[in-house]
């Protein structure tokens, strides 16, 4: 019912999240509904014209009693039915990394940072001291045999279909929040502590955009916290290829790494 109202859905687990929102408001609404016809009954039951006088004992009644229970079985229900068994799913029961897409992704003020291992499958070091806002965010260490074929790109994510993608999240200064409304995935980037996400895309941004109807549709990163005075400008984008479409494009961008250089990175 309510599906026309959120980004178009584009991963395995969306389905049960929207499910889970739509229960939520319509208990909320059957909460109002009623609340609401008992703040009338008691404007009406005790105006001031049937009780001119103040009633110092008050009306003893089994309601509230009942109404408190009916609160604590719809908080059970939400708790229970839904949010441990989603937690239990998307937190506790990460993919292995050995058949899944994993990137690492710095937020800072204002950008998002992609970092992808390289073909060895293997992160290199990184080090502070060697951090260049202009030329290396990440401050990767191109010395380190494991970091010399990784790959890093500024808000641009890439990942493949039908792969659970992983992403090690972390940030290089305040807490930012690593938003992905068409996967339905957010998560608080904190600062001092890398943290795994993941999730499943089941439709190519070719697919959403045929879809939709849509020849532009992208799949945007956003942040969901406020994070400074340019916050509004830290948006990034995610692409979903085909499997054959994301080696291409990871092919393309090792092939920087000898012929091009490390402001090719930026794309």
């Amino acid at each position: 019912m309510m599906d026309a109202m959120f980004p178009a859905a584009a991963s395995e687990h969306a389905g049960r999240i929207d499910q889970m929102i739509d229960v939520v408001h319509y208990l909320m609404f059957a909460v109002f509904i009623a609340w609401g016809a008992f703040f009338v009954y008691v404007l009406m039951r005790f105006r001031a014209r049937r009780n001119p006088k103040a009633h110092y004992v008050g009306v003893k009644s089994k309601a509230s009693t009942y109404g408190e229970v009916a609160v604590a079985v719809v908080e059970g229900v939400l708790l229970l039915g839904f949010s441990i068994p989603i937690w239990a799913e998307r937190v506790d029961q990460v993919p292995s990394e050995s058949d899944s897409t994993v990137v690492r992704v710095v937020a800072q003020q204002f950008a998002w940072n992609v970092w992808y291992p390289g073909a060895d499958g293997e992160f290199g070091a990184a080090d502070v001291s060697l951090v260049d806002e202009a030329t290396n965010p990440i401050g990767l260490d191109r010395d380190d045999p494991a970091g010399a074929d990784d790959i890093w790109t500024v808000n641009q994510l890439h990942v493949p279909v039908h792969k659970a993608t992983i992403v090690h999240l972390s940030s290089k200064d305040v807490i930012h929040s690593f938003n992905l409304p068409n996967m339905r995935i957010k998560q608080d980037a904190i600062p001092g502590i890398s943290i795994p996400v993941w999730f499943e895309p089941n439709k190519t941004t070719a697919e959403i955009r045929e879809a939709t109807g849509n020849p532009d549709y992208v799949y945007e990163i956003a942040c969901a916290q406020l994070c400074g005075n340019s916050h509004y400008s830290m948006r990034g984008f995610l692409t979903v290829h085909t499997e054959e479409e994301y080696q291409a494009w990871l092919d393309e961008e090792a092939s920087y790494l000898t012929g091009g250089g490390e402001d090719d990175f930026f794309n």
